[in-house]
């Protein structure tokens, strides 16, 4: 039998360490600056402004999570942070992460509080009625909300795009689609389909000047709307990503046949989410993922769910 050690108890518990380390890096926009060109510890201090004290140990703890490497004396992003945290590239992540360093981070603080309590630990602990309100009643949060749900939403995109069989429709709607970037996966993949992006009016600009930047607009468009009062656009596929789990088993049934009236006969209605698996033993996302809907949202959860159902 293997000697027990608190070992892995102890990652755990400093494990914020480490992600608050990441965090900052992104806030910073350290890999942003790195993708420009490789940089020593002065040229690092001098592009971010930072004090000589700590920077070497900041620089190297990042190099030992394997999120930077270190050639000498220069710094350069490691294969997946060159891929996924230069804000100049398409595939760009880091919009949830700076979510997470400036909102989140704080109020999981509260996270007793809202265990004993079952109340949000956000926002509304301030007056305001939900997340989705304050958000949207500012356009630059909400800007940065939008960029957050890309960054969240990204990798199950590329897959959605790559592996979903599109051959056999022609076109979706998105449904709670946020700056667009599923819409605009899809698209580059599969020229034959056309697709909708279906959220808020508020959002419109925002989602046009996302898919303008990848030239998609003939093929892209912005239908505005709220969920629970109107009517799904019509569509092959009807998708709803991340969306599901901000709500409570009645909003959810209602949303699910909404999708269900909107969807042809042979269509499709396609959910991507983070879904607990069954046994509630191994998915850790999924399950902080719903601890993370009990912070911001009165009755959000993340359940169970099929990820894809034939219309």
């Amino acid at each position: 039998m293997a000697k027990l050690t608190p070992d892995r108890i102890l990652q755990i518990g400093i494990g914020f360490w480490a992600s608050k380390t990441l965090l900052t890096a992104v806030e910073l926009g350290l890999f942003s600056e790195l993708a420009k060109q490789p940089l020593d510890r002065e040229g690092v201090e001098k592009r971010l402004g930072l004090h000589p004290r700590a920077s070497s140990d900041f620089l190297d703890a990042l190099v030992a999570m394997q999120l930077l490497r270190r050639t000498g004396t220069k710094y350069a992003n490691s294969a997946e942070t060159a891929a996924f945290l230069d804000s100049a590239k398409p595939t760009y992540i880091g919009g949830i992460l700076e979510m997470f360093s400036r909102r989140l981070y704080r109020f999981w603080d509260d996270l007793a509080e809202g265990l004993r309590t079952g109340q949000p630990q956000n926002e509304a602990k301030t007056g305001a009625t939900d997340l989705f309100e304050s958000l949207y009643a500012d356009p630059a949060r909400l800007r940065g909300f939008l960029q957050a749900m890309t960054g969240l939403s990204m990798g199950a995109a590329v897959a959605i795009a790559r592996k979903f069989p599109w051959a056999r429709y022609k076109s979706f709607v998105d449904v709670g689609t946020a700056q667009g970037a599923l819409p605009v996966r899809v698209a580059l993949a599969h020229r034959h389909v056309t697709g909708i992006g279906f959220d808020l009016p508020v959002v419109a600009p925002i989602f046009k000047e996302y898919v303008r930047s990848f030239k998609l607009e003939r093929r892209l468009r912005f239908h505005g709307g709220d969920f629970f009062k109107d009517s799904l656009p019509g569509a092959d596929v009807v998708i709803m990503g991340h969306l599901l789990h901000d709500w409570d088993v009645t909003a959810k049934k209602a949303l699910l046949e909404k999708a269900y009236a909107a969807v042809p006969q042979g269509g499709a209605c396609l959910v991507f989410d983070a879904v607990i698996d069954d046994e509630r033993r191994k998915n850790v996302f999924g399950l902080l993922m719903s601890l993370n809907m009990l912070i911001e949202t009165r009755g959000g959860l993340t359940t169970p769910a099929p990820t894809a159902a034939a219309g």
